[in-house]
């Protein structure tokens, strides 16, 4: 039960520091600063009201002890003795009431000078701590504002993770799709699947399409050489001044030997003399 009740004070606890605010604590403390004040100076108005009553009813007292003065003048100067001793009489207990309640007079005015001062003392400290409220929850919400953007910076706020998790969960599908593709055309181009549509071709036939392929690519290369060397042919001839080419596989002619002049014959050679 102990753990359990240590368990279920420390979950609390966590809830209520997640769900507290220090701007509304503060404000909260501040209301109830002001709240207190203003007892404080109700207590003085009241205080007050105390002492003025007190003044008034010794007003009134202190003018009943001068009329029971003058009418105990007034009875021994009629010869009245006895009056002028009952009048004298109420006279001094109307004093007493005066004595006590200028004690209390007294008493009154300390605790309203004392009640006066600590309104004072508690108006600058609320007004103090209204002052370091403001600037605390200034800087509260600065802070916070800046913890904000470090973490949509940063990434690591709970927004910026949920995008961050759904931009990678797209990433790892977009892999795993890309794959996926390239091994079942790897599989296809091999033959390991069959292609129900008939477009795919064995292995066999790819490697003779592959094969044909590189032999038309050679042919069309010999024919474009031979071309080109038959233009070369044709232009030079051109610049040779018209010289007719010989047909192919016909020896050329040799050119006629020059014939001698008939007048001109040959001298035999003339063995006699030797």
């Amino acid at each position: 039960m102990k753990r359990m009740g240590m368990l279920f004070r420390a979950k609390a606890n966590k809830a209520l520091d997640r769900a507290e605010d220090p701007r509304e604590t503060l404000d909260y403390s501040y209301q109830k600063q002001l709240e207190l004040l203003q007892k404080v100076r109700r207590g003085v108005a009241d205080v007050a009201t105390s002492r003025k009553r007190l003044e008034l009813q010794l007003g009134q007292l202190q003018s009943q002890s001068s009329k029971l003065e003058d009418q105990g003048r007034k009875a021994l100067a009629l010869g009245r003795e006895d009056l002028a001793r009952e009048a004298l009489s109420r006279r001094a207990a109307l004093q007493q009431q005066v004595t006590d309640l200028e004690t209390q007079h007294q008493t009154l005015q300390s605790e309203e000078e004392k009640l006066t001062l600590a309104a004072q003392r508690l108006q600058a400290k609320v007004d103090a701590f209204r002052t370091k409220k403001e600037t605390i929850k200034a800087t509260y919400t600065a802070a916070q504002a800046q913890t904000r953007i470090g973490e949509a910076f940063s990434g690591i706020s709970e927004e910026m993770g949920d995008v961050g998790l759904a931009i990678q969960r797209a990433e790892d599908k977009t892999a795993q799709l890309q794959a996926r593709a390239g091994a079942i055309d790897e599989l296809m181009a091999s033959g390991a699947l069959d292609d129900p549509t008939g477009m795919a071709k064995d292995d066999i036939a790819a490697e003779l399409d592959r094969l044909s392929g590189g032999t038309d690519v050679e042919l069309e290369l010999q024919r474009m050489k031979a071309e080109l060397a038959g233009g070369s042919t044709q232009q030079q001839a051109i610049e040779g001044g018209g010289t007719q080419q010989q047909p192919q596989g016909q020896q050329p002619q040799q050119a006629p030997q020059a014939q001698q002049p008939q007048n001109q014959q040959q001298t035999p050679p003339d063995f006699g003399k030797h």
